[in-house]
């Protein structure tokens, strides 16, 4: 019992610091909710955890074979890198796209801001190799073994630890919106730089591994 309470603790808190950096995701997560709601920014949150959930699933049936095929992630990264181009581009045109047209009030689906954070988490693919390298130094250190409540314990707080964190974000960007309606002007601006940068990391990591 207590190898599971360090498990979920540890594993919540890589999970917990691994999102707090801007990103992809909960930059997302701020912008939904600023320009959708908080509710919104709340679902798009759910959908984001419920699928590092089945990442984190998946890094721990494949750890062995990452840890043993370092080529994979190598790979891995080289999608990244596209991935992380579009956005940049599209975030970019988007934020020209919006400053030309005029903001109109809209009823925003919450079912839709829960799956495209599904999307954005799923196309985030360096979450597997991360969870699968933190799996790896578990199990060497002996907190977490191949069975059912070791995984289960890790996969949720691995889902709970990232939704802390994009929790956390839609709540302090809905509550700075109220005072000052900057954030939501130049969101795109921002999230297409962030991306431009992740490019440039990305880009080091692969010829720097």
């Amino acid at each position: 019992m207590t190898h599971l309470i360090i498990l979920f603790f540890v594993t919540f808190s890589a999970a917990f610091m691994a999102t707090v950096p801007p990103g992809l995701l909960n930059m997302n997560a701020a912008k939904t909710s600023v320009e959708k709601g908080k509710l919104n920014g709340i679902m798009f949150s759910l959908g984001v955890a419920s699928m590092i959930m089945v990442q984190a699933y998946i890094a721990v049936l494949i750890s062995k074979y990452l840890y043993n095929n370092p080529d994979v992630v190598a790979v891995l990264l080289k999608i990244a890198l596209v991935v992380f181009a579009f956005f940049a581009v599209y975030f970019f045109v988007l934020a020209k796209k919006n400053k030309r047209q005029k903001e109109k009030k809209i009823n925003f689906s919450k079912k839709s801001s829960y799956f495209k954070g599904v999307l954005l988490a799923g196309l985030n693919l360096l979450t597997i190799p991360y969870y699968s390298g933190l799996n790896a130094m578990w199990k060497t250190s002996g907190w977490i073994n191949f069975e059912i409540t070791d995984i289960v314990i890790f996969v949720l707080a691995a889902g709970l630890g990232t939704f802390t964190v994009l929790y956390l974000y839609t709540i302090y960007f809905y509550k700075l919106e109220t005072k000052n309606n900057t954030f939501s002007r130049n969101s795109n601006y921002i999230l297409s730089a962030l991306m431009a940068v992740l490019f440039i990391i990305t880009v080091i990591r692969i010829f720097n591994p």
